[in-house]
């Protein structure tokens, strides 16, 4: 640098090169420790309240659904008021919250403990709260699963139209644009009702899932696959012609190389929030099957089979259906407010 003294001088001023002692080495460093993308997108995110409070609220809900079953005394497809051998005890049935039947009074007044029915039971004398939360497993399970099937093959199909251009991306944006033109819940009903039929995993280790539920993952891969694409392709194709691909492709970086290195790091905000807001989706459109009773094989419950169940007895267990909803409702909404959170925290270009 010149010499500030004489700013026209062409000489330099051998005080601005003096090295720099210990203690402003160490001020320096300890400026701003070393970080990676990751945690500076966590600190962003954990300042977000909102965000915050909604992954609670989600991790709350699947620990909850993961352990109580496991520690409930009641399971979800146990009729109380039938035991081999017996007549049936129908003061099982349609209990309201908080309250027992016959053989659980007698063993009250006994002296005994009995464990309550928070939600009561149902008509077939089931533990109601079990099966809200049996079914919140299975409807969380159906939606992340189904997510990760919608991620994997968008993004895969996405990354390949928008990368290669030309004549592929012709045939995928049409074929893209043939299942888009298709009645959605049309075709949906009628795949799961076929493959219901179609499949068999009787004796497989696929038996404990249920056919129904294989074939609504099945429907997700082959159908809902094309907005994840669409999202994708629109990235990479605004991506493609950056300078950093150009060099990569004049050093003989693969197509596969780029995409996994380059473009698909700069597509994370779409993925997060497309991802995010495909699990809410999954879950309606397992509750709404599942409602009309392609859904889950009975007695597995999810959240769309026990409101359906309970539209029978709705004026006087109101409360049937209200709960499967509130629960619901809580997932979705707190989905969408996380997966926003993670945009906002994990966008490059919303914190470049």
């Amino acid at each position: 640098m010149r010499d500030s003294h004489k700013p026209f001088s062409m000489q330099l001023d051998p005080e601005l090169f003096t090295p720099a002692t210990a203690e402003e080495k160490a001020y320096i460093a300890t400026m701003r420790p070393s970080s990676t993308f990751f945690k500076d997108g966590m600190k962003r995110l954990l300042k977000n309240k909102v965000a915050t409070i909604s992954l609670i609220v989600i991790v709350l809900i699947t620990l909850a659904s993961i352990i109580i079953p496991y520690v409930w005394p009641y399971s979800y497809d146990k009729m109380l008021g039938v035991t081999p051998g017996r007549p049936v005890d129908s003061s099982y049935n349609n209990l309201a919250p908080f309250t027992y039947g016959k053989t659980e009074l007698k063993k009250i007044e006994a002296g005994e403990s009995v464990f309550p029915h928070i939600f009561g039971t149902d008509a077939h004398g089931r533990d109601y709260f079990i099966r809200v939360v049996y079914g919140t497993r299975i409807s969380l399970a159906v939606g992340f699963f189904a997510s990760i099937i919608v991620l994997i093959i968008g993004t895969a199909i996405g990354s390949i139209a928008g990368y290669c251009g030309g004549k592929v991306d012709l045939v995928i944006m049409r074929i893209v644009d043939i299942i888009y033109s298709l009645p959605d819940m049309l075709v949906i009903i009628l795949l799961s009702v076929v493959l219901g039929q179609v499949l068999n995993v009787e004796g497989t280790i696929l038996e404990a899932i249920g056919s129904n539920i294989i074939s609504m993952f099945i429907v997700f891969g082959l159908l809902y696959w094309v907005g994840m694409a669409r999202l994708i392709r629109g990235q990479i194709l605004s991506l493609r012609e950056q300078e950093y691909v150009l060099s990569a492709q004049a050093t003989g970086a693969s197509g596969r190389w780029i995409i996994r290195k380059h473009l698909l790091p700069n597509c994370i905000s779409v993925l997060i929030i497309s991802t995010a807001l495909q699990i809410p989706s999954a879950i309606f459109t397992e509750s709404f099957l599942s409602f009309l009773g392609l859904g889950v094989n009975a007695p597995m419950p999810s959240l769309g089979s026990l409101a359906s169940d309970a539209l029978n007895g709705i004026t006087s267990y109101t409360y049937r259906l209200i709960i499967p909803a509130v629960v619901i409702c809580l997932i979705v909404l707190s989905l969408n407010l996380f997966g926003d959170g993670l945009r906002d925290a994990f966008d490059p270009k919303l914190n470049a």
